[in-house]
C-alpha cells in the first residue's frame, strides 16, 4: 500500500513539474505580430494651404481735430453707428496768450486807424458834395475808409477765432466740433471729457477723437509662405475659420498677394488679402485672429489610403498587400496622386477589396477588447 502512494506521488510530482515547465514555455514562447489592414476607399482630395491672420474693416479712420484744445463733450461710444459729418465730439479751445495779446492789439490798432479814416471820409465827402475838392481826392478818401473798415472786420474775425473757434459771420462752420468724415461704427474712442487734444497739422498726426470703420466690409489679412506663394492667385476662393467663432465658416475672395516678401523667424512671408463675403445675418468683429483655407487643388471620388500606409524604395512608393493567407502580406508598387497630408490618391496597384497592412496590433488591447466583448 505504501509503495502505491509512493508511485501516485511521484506522478503528481512529475505532473506539476511538467505543468509548470509547459506554461513557462508557452509563457516565454514569442507570439506572432498581428496587424490591422484596411481597405482603400473612395473619396474626395482636397490640397489646401493655410495662411494665418486677422479679419479687419477694408476702411478704418481716425477722427482728429483741426484745433487744439480740451475736449468739452463727446457725443459718441465705442459701438455706436455715425453718419457721414455726424458730430463726435465738440472742443473747448485755451488760447495761447501771446497769440490773443497780438490778436488784442490788432484789434486795437485797427478800431483807431477806422476812427480816423471815417472822420477823413466824412470831411472830404462834405467839402467833395460842396464842389471844394476834387473827384479823385474825394476817390482817395473813400478807399481809405473801406480799408480800414475791411481791416477792422478782418481784426475783429480773428480775435473771435482765437477765442472761440468761431467768427460772428459763420455760427454754424466752425472747427471746434469735430465730424466723422465717413459713414460706418465708432470701433474705440480713446479720449475722455477734459483731455488736451492737439490739432492734426503738417509737423504732427494730432491726438485721434475716435475711430470709425466700415464694419459691412471686412478684409482677411494674412500671409502665405514662400514655398506655398507661387500656388495662389487672385481670385481664388478662400474659407475662413475664426476661432472665436467655432461652428460658422465664413467665405472670402483672394483679392492682394504681395510682390515683395518679408523674413520672419527665417522664413520668407507674402502679405496676401482677401475681401470677406458676409451674408445679411453675418457679423465679424474687427481684429478677430482667423486662418485661411486656400484650396490649390482638388480631386473628386478618387480611391485612396491614408498615407501612413505608403512605404518608399528608392524612387518608388509601394504597400504589403494581404494575401490569401490571414496575417500574410506582400509589396506591391503603386501609382499615386494627390494628397491632402492624411489620405493620398492612388492611381494604379489597388482594388477596394485589397487589405493593406496597417499598423501594429498590441496585444493587450485585443485580449481586452475581448473581455470586453464577452
Amino acid at each position: 500500500m505504501k509503495k502505491v502512494f509512493r508511485i501516485i506521488g511521484i506522478v503528481i510530482l512529475i505532473g506539476a513539474f511538467g505543468g509548470t515547465f509547459y506554461f513557462l514555455y508557452n509563457k516565454s514562447k514569442k507570439k506572432p505580430d498581428v496587424f490591422e489592414t484596411q481597405n482603400p476607399f473612395v473619396s474626395d482630395v482636397v490640397k489646401k494651404t493655410v495662411a494665418t491672420g486677422s479679419v479687419v474693416p477694408r476702411f478704418e479712420i481716425d477722427i482728429k481735430p483741426q484745433v487744439s484744445g480740451i475736449i468739452d463733450e463727446l457725443f459718441v461710444e465705442a459701438g455706436d453707428k455715425v453718419e457721414k459729418d455726424q458730430i463726435v465730439a465738440r472742443i473747448k479751445i485755451i488760447p495761447d496768450m501771446v497769440t490773443l495779446n497780438t490778436a488784442e492789439t490788432r484789434l486795437n490798432r485797427a478800431k483807431i486807424n477806422f476812427e480816423d479814416a471815417q472822420n477823413d471820409f466824412e470831411r472830404q465827402q462834405g467839402l467833395f458834395d460842396k464842389n471844394v475838392i476834387s473827384y479823385e481826392e474825394y476817390k482817395n478818401a473813400k478807399v481809405a475808409y473801406d480799408s480800414a473798415k475791411e481791416e477792422l472786420a478782418a481784426a475783429e474775425n480773428n480775435l473771435e477765432l482765437i477765442k472761440n473757434g468761431v467768427t460772428k459771420k459763420a455760427k454754424t462752420t466752425t472747427n471746434t466740433l469735430v465730424r466723422s468724415t465717413i459713414t460706418g461704427t465708432v470701433l474705440d474712442v480713446p479720449v475722455k471729457v477734459g483731455n488736451s487734444v492737439i490739432q492734426s497739422n503738417t509737423f504732427n498726426d494730432g491726438t485721434t477723437i475716435a475711430t470709425v470703420a466700415n464694419m459691412n466690409d471686412m478684409i482677411f489679412e494674412g500671409k502665405v509662405d514662400e514655398t506655398e506663394v507661387g500656388k495662389i492667385k487672385a481670385g481664388m476662393p478662400i474659407e475662413l475659420e475664426i476661432g472665436a467663432i467655432e461652428k460658422e465658416k465664413f467665405q472670402a475672395m483672394l483679392e492682394y498677394i504681395s510682390p515683395k516678401g518679408v523674413e520672419e523667424n527665417g522664413a520668407i512671408q507674402f502679405e496676401i488679402k482677401a475681401s470677406v463675403q458676409l451674408l445679411d445675418d453675418q457679423f465679424i468683429r474687427a481684429g478677430y485672429s482667423a486662418n485661411a483655407n486656400i484650396v490649390l487643388d482638388r480631386k473628386d471620388s478618387v480611391l485612396v489610403i491614408p498615407e501612413g500606409l505608403l512605404k518608399f524604395e528608392n524612387d518608388s512608393s509601394y504597400v504589403e498587400v494581404q494575401t490569401q493567407t490571414e496575417q500574410q502580406f506582400e509589396k506591391r508598387f503603386v501609382q499615386t496622386g494627390l494628397s491632402d497630408g492624411i489620405n493620398i490618391e492612388v492611381t494604379t496597384g489597388l482594388n477596394k477589396e485589397d487589405k493593406v497592412k496597417g499598423e501594429k496590433i498590441d496585444p493587450k488591447k485585443v485580449n481586452e477588447e475581448k473581455t470586453s466583448q464577452g
